[in-house]
């Protein structure tokens, strides 16, 4: 699989993979089958999409780490910059469909609901991930800053979890909100457990050995 993962049109596809959501959007809108409301359903499925990348960029170490796929870190910063794409697409949707890209009414749109509030917070703490996802920007920065920054993917899946959950709440519909919940809170449970055995592995080689064992050696 790593040969595959590795091999050099593997991009290419995975790229036009990404894109298959959108362009299938865009021919819907242009054909006009996206229902009674388009606009809903291109706000909509943009939202999903997004919260879809988020969950595919989280997943992609613990798969990495579990199936020996070394391949796949490569793809991370693509997938990272289609969640951004496809955020960027949702507020888009929003700003026109919703608002008429009418801006005073759009902030005070955010201000008044809350789920629009944490959604834009959402989108506003991925853009410095997605601005910093170049080999240039890691060199500026340094290794340990750029991964503290980028460690801001929590906060954001969660962010776009809750923007979920109050979207859904309305219509009393959260079946796909703990679907994409059980996702999340697995995908992060597994970076604590790595996180814990690194600090004991750590912890066990600084911890000398008692001297009783030190002098029968």
């Amino acid at each position: 699989m790593n040969k595959l993962l590795l091999h050099p049109a593997a991009k290419p596809v995975v790229f036009l993979l990404c894109l298959l959501p959108f362009a299938w959007l865009a021919y819907g809108a242009f054909a006009d089958t996206l229902g009674a409301n388009p606009a809903e359903a291109l706000i909509r499925a943009t939202g999903d999409w997004t919260l879809r990348f988020i969950c595919i960029v989280l997943a992609v170490t613990p798969l990495r780490v579990i199936s020996k796929w070394n391949g796949l870190a490569r793809y991370r910063r693509m997938l990272g910059l289609f969640a951004y794409f496809y955020v960027v697409v949702h507020l888009l949707c929003y700003s026109w469909f919703d608002m008429g890209f009418d801006v005073p009414e759009i902030a005070k749109d955010i201000a008044k609901r809350p789920f629009i509030l944490v959604g834009f917070a959402a989108f506003l703490l991925l853009t410095p991930l997605a601005a910093t996802s170049f080999n240039r920007a890691i060199k500026a920065l340094g290794s340990k800053r750029w991964q503290a920054l980028h460690k801001l993917i929590y906060l954001i899946a969660g962010l776009g979890l809750l923007h979920f959950f109050w979207m859904r709440a309305g219509k009393n519909n959260f079946n796909e909100v703990f679907v994409y919940a059980a996702i999340i809170a697995v995908l992060l449970g597994f970076r604590v457990v790595q996180a814990l055995r690194k600090r004991a592995a750590r912890q066990s080689v600084a911890t000398p050995a008692p001297a009783a064992a030190i002098r029968k050696r």
